[in-house]
């Protein structure tokens, strides 16, 4: 899976001690036809997951802001955002209840420029960004920077 490459180093092999648990995106053609893709089956198995408090860590990818942003529709785009808002809202509620802090970040940008000007003409922007994500940490005081980057934490 895309996330678990990247945490494990870059290795596709599982380490002793990790489950993967794959949702299937949806079968469509372009994801501006379904913005919300599996977002609401992930949270509801990852909700699951935090209510029975099996494990130390959970990494996980919501691909949504991604993949519609690939599309270059606005409107999609702004939809699939609505979505993840609720997702991360019961996702974090459910965190709360189970006293686990949450740390909520990207590894690129992409949703967040959906236009761009080239040679003069406005055009979908559909391409990654380099701006800066941002880092959010919900859970119990902690004293944090306000510059940094992954390898930080």
């Amino acid at each position: 899976a895309h996330v678990t490459f990247f945490f494990n180093g870059g290795r596709e092999g599982i380490n002793i001690g990790e489950d993967r648990v794959l949702i299937p995106s949806p079968n469509v053609s372009t994801y501006d036809l379904k913005p919300e893709m599996s977002a609401r089956e992930l949270t509801a198995r990852l909700i699951e997951e935090l209510n029975s408090r099996r494990y130390d860590t959970i990494i996980c990818n919501y691909a949504n802001a991604d993949m519609v942003g690939h599309t270059g529709d606005f409107e999609a785009t702004i939809r699939c955002i609505e979505i993840l808002d609720n997702c991360l809202d019961r996702v974090i509620s459910a965190a709360q209840e189970n006293g686990v802090d949450v740390l909520i970040t990207a590894d690129h940008g992409n949703a967040e420029k959906m236009r761009s000007l080239n040679m003069g003409s406005d055009q979908a922007h559909t391409a990654h960004t380099s701006n800066l994500v941002p880092l959010v940490y919900v859970g119990r005081h902690a004293e944090i920077t306000s510059s940094g980057c992954l390898s930080d934490i």
